[in-house]
């Protein structure tokens, strides 16, 4: 791919790497060793790097990847290569038969869109914070390599940083003499698995099995990580106990560090021994369960990735499943088997199959495997939900069907037949048919290798499930699972009846009532409730004990709205009748959250719909135990559904109106904020002197977040020059103004932005990369301009042949949920807020 955009610092953006090209390098190469020199101690700007790269080549010709801000020199073999052949990203160079040694010698430019070598600074205190994300072509920009996933090496790093900061990586670090740290030797590793964090850390160490542990995050917030060391230090523990059970390989790297750091984009990154987080996940104010849950998953999803990903590593990224869909089913099992929170899949279900299913059915969608990710840029958009809720799912129900010794003993076989090296899904699927699996050609073909749902709805009047392959793909995959008849009466139970769909229609015993269709969550398929089901939910869905069921139900109801099967009114009217019986975090808040974004946006009167989930969410509160993470859950949805200023004002001064319980600490106090913001009820220097008065990170991104969502003229030009470039912010400060820009009733100001964000949106490709320009495209995407004229213009724009691709698929996407919403509209109509 050659595009026009352009990386911070001014260099050009360069090409990506092919598959085809890498499998070429491969068979030319095999790199042994780096030895890296970063200098981090001559300013906030650019940085040193020296590069001493030990290669075996057949001879000839071949490339390397380096980004610079000055590409000072390139020797091979101590012969100066002409630097004038650096194009793209990359310098052609010549080596010769046997060992060859290359030294690039650069200055690179800190990155502040959380790539490559990200620097920050904590608006707490003024402290500096470095840390590297290589992921997924970003290692060119920290120093000159051979940027692929089979190209695996030794590392070592010596890095010379202030006196006062500490390093970290992905082997214990020593500091030779004040500010000198060195690094290794490691495990053979890709260029995108290495770690470096440095800076004035706050540090805490402990350790298990003797497997030395270690947490890190800013100063500022040291005290948060104090707090939350025990829980995360016996997740963390937990966690290699299971692992080391299952798998029957110890954890080879060394150290295992966790290191909690600013402004990250992922939710984490699996770097061995040295695991970067992003550091909300410290928790500087009182959070509900479900983000416990999140962080102990995220946990056990990462240190999954030490087998599956660091250990063995995919030979390309079309096997990227092998990493993500393994580490996200293996997190979720191992927090549920070995950890306080069992109830990990309830989360799941509210939160990351959603996700999934989703991006399944949006024109991007893929194969779980063999992805098409024909070069680098590719596959990083491939990192979405398929590759890791669809595969995750898929690979639970593999491993209910062949059991625990047949599947993990496969596993174990290609783990250690893969050792330090690459493997492939034939090779997995070998593994599992030598453990004794069945010929998994049909398991391949049906779940790995064809692309969307399937979809599953009940026939009431036939008695039949019917299953609806995705458009293009043909009917083949089997579908156990049970399926759940509501009680005649609230004191009975529900009844459940197991069957598999494995025809395009089978019969089925059909009570009068509620039916559930995947009550357990056991297939991966878009579930449809049908119009009498979806009636009799109101009076039944609470006479329901399992968590799991309700979770299933939700999942249905989702479905159907985003399918047009569902008014919004009775979706409304469902909310109310069962929200205030729901006792899980999860149940409560993250439904009372897609009510506000997908419900409420295509009522027919969103303010009086919004008062709706705020009367439900009322009750909820009520509903709760006083001072309960539940209460806590119902209170947020309540902030955010508030149409009243004199409400929250008495909430943010702790008045009456408070329910008991509830304190207002640093996140409660800046939602409020947002949402005075949003009815105009707060101005900028009110917001100016609430950021002053408790300067954190948090609050400067939910203070640009709230000048954005101000109901004026000012504030959206404020938020568009910082969408198109013009004026520079850090990553999670762009996503939190995207976020903003756009609220349901200010239409009368955000309607020229419609069509100005098409007009603007190819540009932006010149100033951002990577996730950062994926991800500025969905936050600014005018997701309320829901009418005819809006998916006209994103079709024109998508019929422009020059758009950046990334640009593209995002973009399709999010007209493809535009259109989804319209669809709703059209069918139930709308008011005058939102224009059909």
């Amino acid at each position: 791919m050659v595009s026009s955009a352009r990386l911070p610092g001014g260099a050009a953006q360069p090409l990506s790497l092919r598959q085809s090209e890498a499998r070429d390098r491969a068979d030319r190469i095999e790199v042994t060793s780096y030895d890296v020199s970063l200098d981090l101690d001559r300013g906030d700007e650019t940085f040193g790097s020296v590069s001493t790269i030990d290669l075996v080549s057949l001879g000839g010709p071949t490339f390397l990847e380096i980004q610079p801000a000055s590409l000072l020199s390139v020797t091979v073999n101590d012969f100066p290569v002409d630097l004038s052949r650096h194009q793209g990203g990359r310098v052609p160079i010549d080596t010769e038969p046997g060992s060859n040694r290359v030294v690039v010698d650069a200055v690179m430019t800190y990155r502040h869109d959380g790539e490559g070598l990200h620097r920050s600074v904590d608006p707490a205190d003024g402290r500096h914070y470095v840390y590297a994300m290589p992921f997924l072509d970003a290692a060119p920009s920290i120093f000159g390599c051979f940027d692929q996933p089979d190209l695996k090496a030794e590392w070592r790093f010596r890095t010379r940083v202030p006196r006062d900061w500490v390093v970290i990586g992905n082997s214990p670090a020593t500091e030779l003499e004040p500010g000198v740290w060195e690094i290794g030797p490691t495990l053979p590793l890709p260029t995108y698995l290495v770690a470096l964090v440095a800076g004035p850390y706050h540090v805490v160490r402990t350790e298990h099995d003797g497997i030395p542990l270690g947490l890190s995050a800013r100063a500022s917030i040291a005290a948060h990580l104090d707090h939350d060391a025990e829980e995360i230090f016996t997740v963390t523990a937990q966690c290699f106990d299971e692992f080391h059970r299952l798998f029957e390989i110890r954890y080879p790297f060394g150290d295992y560090h966790q290191a909690f750091v600013p402004e990250f984009n992922a939710g984490a990154m699996e770097s061995a021994g040295c695991v970067t987080f992003r550091d909300p996940m410290i928790f500087q104010s009182r959070v509900v369960r479900t983000f416990h849950t999140l962080r102990a998953s995220t946990i056990a999803h990462e240190m999954a990735h030490m087998w599956f990903g660091d250990i063995v590593t995919p030979r390309w990224w079309d096997d990227l499943w092998l990493n993500e869909s393994f580490a996200e089913y293996m997190g979720a099992r191992v927090t549920a088997d070995a950890t306080e929170f069992e109830d990990v899949w309830v989360s799941e279900a509210y939160s990351r199959r959603s996700w999934g299913l989703s991006a399944d059915q949006r024109p991007s969608t893929h194969p779980v495997a063999g992805n098409g990710a024909e070069d680098a840029a590719t596959a990083l958009q491939n990192f979405d939900g398929i590759s890791y809720a669809k595969g995750a799912g898929i690979l639970k129900q593999l491993n209910s069907h062949l059991g625990d010794e047949v599947f993990f003993g496969g596993v174990r076989d290609h783990f250690q037949r893969h050792r330090f090296a690459n493997a492939t899904m034939v090779d997995l699927l070998e593994a599992w048919e030598r453990a004794g699996a069945e010929d998994l050609a049909g398991f391949r073909d049906g779940w790995l290798l064809s692309a969307g749902p399937d979809t599953l709805e009940l026939d009431r009047a036939s008695g039949l499930i019917r299953l609806t392959p995705p458009p293009g793909e043909r009917a083949g995959r089997h579908h156990a699972l049970a399926v759940a008849a509501a009680p005649a009466d609230r004191t009975g139970t529900w009844r459940v009846q197991r069957l598999v769909v494995d025809s395009d229609t089978v019969p089925v015993t059909v009570p009068t009532g509620a039916v559930v269709l995947d009550p357990e969550i056991e297939t991966w398929a878009v579930t449809l409730p049908d119009a009498s089901t979806l009636a009799a939910l109101p009076d039944v869905l609470s006479t329901s004990t399992d968590p799991l069921l309700r979770a299933s139900v939700w999942l249905s109801v989702r479905n159907a709205l985003q399918h047009a099967r569902l008014d919004p009114a009775l979706a409304l009217d469902l909310l109310a009748a069962a929200l205030p019986h729901e006792d899980t975090d999860d149940g409560v808040g993250q439904t009372l959250a897609w009510a506000l974004g997908a419900v409420v946006p295509v009522s027919q009167d969103p303010v009086a719909a919004r008062a709706r989930v705020h009367e439900t969410a009322a009750a909820c509160v009520a509903a709760s135990q006083a001072g309960s993470t539940l209460q806590l859950a119902a209170f947020q949805g309540q902030v955010s559904a508030c149409q009243e200023p004199a409400l929250l004002r008495n909430w943010l001064a702790a008045g009456d109106r408070l329910p008991e319980g509830v304190v207002v600490d640093l996140d409660l106090r800046w939602r409020i904020l947002v949402q005075l913001a949003v009815r105009g009820a707060i101005d900028r220097d009110e917001l100016a002197a609430q950021l002053a008065d408790e300067v954190t990170a948090v609050s400067q991104v939910e203070h640009a977040k709230a000048l954005a969502a101000l109901p004026d003229a000012a504030a959206k030009s404020w938020a568009w020059a910082r969408f198109t470039g013009e004026v520079e912010v850090p990553n999670y400060e762009l996503e939190a103004i995207g976020l903003g820009v756009w609220q349901v009733g200010q239409e009368h100001l955000t309607d020229p932005y419609v069509e100005r964000y098409f007009e603007d949106l190819p540009a932006t490709a010149e100033v951002r990369t990577g996730y950062l320009l994926a991800q500025s495209v969905g936050d600014f995407y005018p997701r309320w301009s829901i009418n005819a004229g809006t998916v006209e213009r994103a079709r024109s724009l998508l019929g422009r042949e020059d758009l950046d691709p990334v640009l593209r698929r995002e973009v399709v996407d999010f007209t493809w949920d535009l259109e989804r919403r319209l669809a709703v509209v059209e069918a139930f109509g709308s008011s005058g807020a939102i224009k059909p």
